[in-house]
């Protein structure tokens, strides 16, 4: 122990007191538990495996572990019922008050979802536990990542997640529409200058989606702001915002009527404010059209939409800057109906997913900029300005069995660039031998797990998984010291002496 008490770190002093205090009383409080134990293990002093020199907490802790997550809820509040260092009493009642403050700020588990998504709300898979709480499965992996920033007490980070989401939505297989899939997202969270974080999320999916080879596309772009001015200076009520962008976020899926109708009759707007609106929501076009919207009559005196107007031209810049403006479409149709995007959006479209005969796959990017999220989760309500992009692992997937069934490729289902095949029976030693040899040279390889597989079972299996190479051997190939190398497209083979094997198939398979 240090001599100096002035000297400890600040967490370990209550611990080294909590310690000796518990050498003579069972809990915090005394000789029974109470709110007191659950605040002193939340605030953060006492790890998860206390020091073995700490034979009381240790104890303790491992004894306050064993109670469920009610028990712990109907512990007595804490009163004083023993004698207490000055300096833990102060640190204990510090730590109540603080715990107290951050369950009364604290969401429930349903809540942490709810009141994020607008109407796609609906799709949120609610369940009920055991024990009667209500519980979600998590619909994005936005919201939770705000919400790490806000208990954190992040100010800045940039990440990538990629992780199971969940939608009670009607699945769709051969568009890439799940009840669960893999999201793949990228977020930029902190306070920086108006734009340049927004194009480097849009040179991200540019970069992306060239380099996955799936064919042309377009990222389509527009602003909240502009949105809401819009409806603004139509006549929307402002109560009515939220839904009517809803409705306009049907359009890439919806005919204008549809969409007017569901604004008309469902969310009880006036027909000749739709009529306008449909006017601005079919503009579609580049800087031209930010251009002409700067000075439309309706428009030109409304705060928001000029701001909206100022970043995307902005953005534009930017984007021209990193050279990934030439896919970049300003859609003033798109709307994303999730409520907690407040300035720049965007979707990434493959014009190669949208004329399949089992329908449109959809976008396959998408993201914005949601800059009041974070404050939802923080106590003090302090906001970080967030902005990111999640891209649809099962939706690429789709096009891009799309793409190779246009173009008559077989679907490959592994990784394997070698099957090593016997030509006759007893050759499972050889083969393995073999296998070893490739594996240790890097090539993926792998055999049949029989003993004594057919010859044309082998090489049908070669063949329906689009294996580039089959090694095979015989009495007569172990004999001389050979292998016969099979190209399984062409069925061509070719003897080679063993121990030039590897050699010869890394030079075929670099030239597949």
């Amino acid at each position: 122990m240090l001599s100096d008490n002035r000297s400890m770190d600040s967490k370990e002093l209550p611990l080294v007191l909590l310690d000796v205090h518990l050498s003579e009383y069972s809990y915090v409080g005394g000789f029974q538990p109470s709110k007191a134990d659950i605040a002193v293990l939340a605030s953060g002093c006492v790890p998860p495996s206390p020091p073995h020199t700490l034979h009381n907490v240790r104890r303790w802790a491992a004894h306050m572990a064993t109670f469920s997550s009610s028990e712990c809820q109907a512990l007595l509040p804490y009163t004083v019922g023993c004698k207490m260092d000055e300096t833990l009493s102060d640190f204990v009642h510090k730590s109540i008050k603080v715990n107290a403050e951050m369950q009364n700020s604290k969401k429930g588990p349903q809540e942490v979802l709810t009141g994020k998504y607008g109407e796609d709300a609906k799709l949120i898979y609610d369940l009920e536990d055991q024990g009667g709480e209500i519980l979600s499965l998590r619909y994005d992996l936005t919201v939770p990542f705000a919400r790490y920033v806000a208990m954190n007490k992040i100010s800045n980070i940039k990440r990538y997640h990629v992780a199971r989401v969940y939608r009670r939505d009607n699945p769709a297989m051969t568009r890439g529409r799940y009840r669960e899939f893999y999201q793949c997202d990228f977020d930029i969270a902190g306070q920086y200058d108006a734009m340049i974080p927004d194009a480097e999320c849009v040179q991200l999916v540019h970069q992306v989606l060239l380099k996955l080879n799936l064919g042309d596309f377009i990222i389509k772009v527009n602003h909240r702001k502009i949105l809401d001015g819009v409806f603004g200076a139509c006549g929307v009520p402002v109560e009515k915002f939220r839904p009517i962008c809803s409705a306009v976020d049907k359009l890439d899926k919806s005919p204008w009527e549809d969409v007017r109708k569901e604004m008309v009759d469902e969310k009880g707007l006036d027909g000749n404010v739709a009529d306008v609106i449909g006017e601005y929501v079919k503009l579609s076009g580049k800087e031209e059209l930010l251009e002409k919207l700067k000075n439309d009559a309706r428009l030109k005196d409304s705060t928001d939409a000029q701001a909206g107007l100022s970043d995307l031209t902005l953005l534009y810049q930017y984007c021209k800057s990193l050279s990934c403006d030439n896919h970049l479409v300003f859609d003033m149709g798109l709307a994303r109906g999730l409520d907690y995007y407040t300035g720049v959006i965007y979707e990434a479209v493959l014009m190669a997913g949208q004329t399949a005969k089992e329908g449109p796959v959809g976008s396959v990017a998408g993201g914005g900029r949601y800059d009041g999220l974070v404050g939802m989760f923080d106590p003090k309500k302090k906001t970080v300005p967030c902005v990111g992009v999640s891209f649809g692992i099962e939706r690429l997937f789709a096009i891009h069995e799309q793409k190779q069934r246009a173009d008559n490729d077989k679907l490959r289902s592994t990784q394997t660039e070698v099957f090593v095949a016997a030509a006759c029976k007893g050759m499972i030693h050889e083969r393995l031998k073999i296998l070893g040899l490739l594996h240790e040279a890097g090539i993926k390889a792998e055999s049949s797990y029989k003993n004594n597989p057919k010859i044309l079972n082998q090489l049908q299996y070669s063949e329906d998984n689009a294996i580039p190479l089959v090694v095979l051997i015989g009495e007569s190939e172990v004999q001389e010291g050979i292998v016969k190398l099979r190209d399984t497209a062409t069925r061509a083979e070719v003897a080679i002496k063993r121990e030039e094997l590897v050699t010869v198939v890394k030079q075929r398979l670099a030239n597949k």
